[in-house]
């Protein structure tokens, strides 16, 4: 891991994992994640996994989020995180249910890789920076209105769109 100024850089050979409870409340973290968060595997533990959430995340990135996972869906999005220094550190996230035997959801696991920097650059912050805006002045609605329309002139649905960045 090296930072950056306020950003931490990790190797695009890695990957980040964790895994929660069906409230988002953490109970695994690989070593990675653990580094990267700057948290010790005791102050992660039993946490909202939300402890790691950056505030130029926007509110409705995670609604989209709940929305697929609690269906028993998998989703995949592009995720700026905030460790405990400070720093910031970007990734593409994948995250799916566990299921018992009985087909019941028991707990989410979140496999993450570096994120591309041209794509952030260039697509995520300026979209995250629009929506962030609109959730200021009209709320998660109004932005998930926006973000929807767009996808409906570009002719894609959410997965086809961040698949194809």
């Amino acid at each position: 891991m090296v930072q950056n100024g306020s950003e931490l850089d990790f190797d695009e050979n890695k990957i980040i994992v964790s895994k929660t409870d069906t409230s988002g409340k953490i109970t695994y973290g690989n070593s990675l994640f653990i580094e990267l968060s700057g948290y010790s595997e005791e102050e992660l533990i039993g946490k909202p996994h939300n402890i790691i959430r950056h505030p130029q995340m926007p509110k409705l990135i995670f609604k989209l989020l709940w929305d697929y996972i609690k269906v028993g869906k998998e989703i995949n999005a592009y995720v700026i995180n905030l460790a405990k220094s400070g720093a910031s550190y970007w990734v593409f996230a994948n995250v799916t249910p566990s299921f018992d035997t009985n087909g019941k959801i028991i707990g989410y696991y979140s496999v993450r890789r570096k994120a591309k920097k041209q794509v952030i650059e260039n697509i995520i912050k300026p979209l995250y920076s629009k929506l962030l805006d609109i959730e200021k002045r009209g709320g998660v609605n109004e932005a998930e209105t926006y973000f929807k329309n767009i996808l409906k002139e570009k002719g894609l649905d959410y997965d086809e769109f961040i698949l194809s960045l």
